[in-house]
C-alpha cells in the first residue's frame, strides 16, 4: 500500500526527508524546542551543519532529525529526541518499514490513531477522521512510541505516567469537532461559558462571541443565563490567517479587524457581553471595544474570558507568536502597579487576593470595558474533566 505524512506549518518548512544511518526518511514535528540554541550548538561542535531560515534560526525540525540520527536504531533515536529537547516535541516519521509516531514525552500534545478497512492515519485533530471513514483507534500515550502499517499498530515503547496536556487546546486553539482525552472541545467550551454565567449577575440585552472560539462559550454562557445570544460579530476567514499568528503586532491588528465584520442593528445602543476564550495581549481587543463604542454605539461592552489570566508565557508549545512575555496583557497590568517589576506572581495569578483583583481592574480600564470577570482556575479544570495533575495550566499558575 501507499504511506504519506504532511503537515501544515506556517514557519518551517516541513516535512523534511532526511538521508541519514537509518537510510532516507522524511519528518514532520509538532511543538517547541526551547533550548534549540544550545542543541545547534552541541551539535555544530561534533561536526554537524544545519540550514538557517529567517532571523538566523535552524529550522527545529531539521535539528530534531539531527537528534534522531544519534540513535542506533529509529527508537532509540526518538527517545534520544524525546530526552533532549526541553520544550515538546510529538514527530511523525516516514520509512520503508512503516509509519514512526512519538507522542510528546508528557503528553502535552494529542497524537490519535485512525482506522479503516486496509488502513490507518495518525493526527492530532480527531476531527480529520470522519469523513475520511476512519474509527478512532487508539489515543498514544505520554512518550509512547509506535510503528504503523497497513497491517497493524506495533507498540515501540510504552507510554509513560507523567501526562501533562495542554489545557488551551480546549480553551482555543483545539478544533470545535475534536476530541481529546476523551473529552470534546466544544462541550467543554459551553460548560466553560456555563460556569461563567453561574456566577455572574450582570444585566446585558445580549450574550456575544469573539469568533470562532468564543462562540461555543457565549453559546453556554447565553443557556445558562437565559439571556438571548446574538452573533454581533460576523467572521470572514477566507485568505485571513489565525490572527494571534503573525509575529508583527501591526499586520495581527490588521488581521484581526478584517476578518470581524459588525452588525449595527445588534450593537448600536445595547448592553453587550462577550465571552472571549482568553486575553493573550490585548492589543487586537482594546481595537475590538473602541471600534463598538466609537463607530457602532454600543452602550456597554462586558469580558468574559473563558480562562484565567495568562500571567506567564508559555514553554512548551506555540500557540502565540509572541517574541516576549512582557506583552502580555497580565504582565503590562504588573509593571504598571509594581513600580515596572514583576513581583509576586503568585499573588497575582491567585483569584483570591487584592494584588489579582489590582491586576484585572488595570486590565479593565486599558481596555475599556464596563466590566471583567475571568475564569476561575478551579472551574476551567472542572469544565475540562480531567485531573489537574493530567493538565498543563504553566501559562495560568506557573505550575510545572
Amino acid at each position: 500500500g501507499y504511506s504519506a505524512i504532511g503537515i501544515i506549518s506556517d514557519y518551517e518548512d516541513q516535512p523534511l526527508i532526511i538521508n541519514s544511518r537509518h537510510g532516507r526518511y522524511a519528518i514532520a514535528t509538532v511543538g517547541v524546542v526551547q533550548n534549540a540554541h544550545q542543541l545547534e550548538v552541541n551539535a555544530c561542535a561534533k561536526g554537524a551543519h544545519f540550514c538557517e531560515m529567517s532571523g538566523n534560526e535552524v529550522n527545529p525540525t531539521e535539528l530534531i532529525a539531527y537528534l534522531i540520527n544519534q540513535g542506533k536504531t529509529f527508537v532509540e533515536g526518538l527517545q534520544i529526541a524525546q530526552d533532549s529537547i526541553e520544550g515538546s516535541s510529538s514527530i511523525l516519521l516516514l520509512t520503508k518499514e512503516g509509519i514512526y509516531a512519538a507522542r510528546d514525552k508528557v503528553g502535552r500534545t494529542p497524537v490519535i490513531i485512525g482506522k479503516k478497512e486496509d488502513a490507518y492515519a495518525v493526527t492530532i485533530e480527531s476531527c480529520a477522521l470522519p469523513n475520511l471513514q476512519y474509527q478512532v483507534e487508539k489515543e498514544l500515550g505520554p512518550g509512547e512510541i509506535v510503528r504503523i502499517t497497513s497491517e497493524r499498530i506495533e507498540r515501540l515503547k510504552c507510554p509513560g505516567d507523567c501526562m501533562q496536556i495542554c489545557s488551551f487546546m480546549w480553551v482555543y486553539y483545539g478544533y470545535p469537532a475534536s476530541t481529546y482525552e476523551g473529552r470534546n472541545t466544544e462541550e467543554v467550551r459551553n460548560i466553560c461559558g456555563e460556569m461563567l454565567a453561574r456566577k455572574d449577575d450582570v444585566e446585558a440585552d445580549f450574550i456575544c462571541g469573539i469568533p470562532d472560539s468564543g462562540t461555543a462559550h457565549a453559546i453556554g454562557y447565553a443557556s445558562e443565563s437565559k439571556i438571548p445570544y446574538r452573533r454581533s460579530f460576523v467572521k470572514y476567514t477566507p485568505t485571513w490567517p489565525r490572527s494571534f499568528m503573525p509575529q508583527n503586532q501591526t499586520e495581527r491588528n490588521r488581521v484581526a479587524k478584517m476578518k470581524l465584520i459588525p452588525v449595527r442593528e445588534l450593537i448600536e445602543g445595547r448592553r453587550l457581553l462577550f465571552c472571549e476564550d482568553s486575553i493573550v495581549r490585548g492589543t487586537q481587543l482594546q481595537d475590538t471595544i473602541e471600534r463598538l463604542y466609537t463607530e457602532y454605539g454600543a452602550k456597554e461592552v462586558h469580558m468574559r474570558p473563558a480562562c484565567p489570566p495568562l500571567v506567564y508565557g508559555c514553554k512548551f508549545l506555540n500557540f502565540s507568536r509572541s517574541r516576549s512575555v512582557d506583552e502580555l496583557a497580565t504582565r503590562i497590568a504588573i509593571r504598571e502597579l509594581e513600580d515596572g517589576e514583576y513581583k509576586h506572581l503568585e499573588e497575582y495569578a491567585d483569584a483570591t487576593t487584592e494584588r489579582y483583583r489590582a491586576m484585572v481592574d488595570k486590565i479593565r480600564e486599558r481596555l475599556n470595558l464596563t466590566s471583567l470577570r475571568f475564569q476561575t482556575l478551579e472551574d476551567l479544570i472542572e469544565a475540562i474533566g480531567l485531573p489537574k495533575e493530567r493538565l498543563c495550566t504553566y501559562c495560568w499558575d506557573g505550575a510545572e
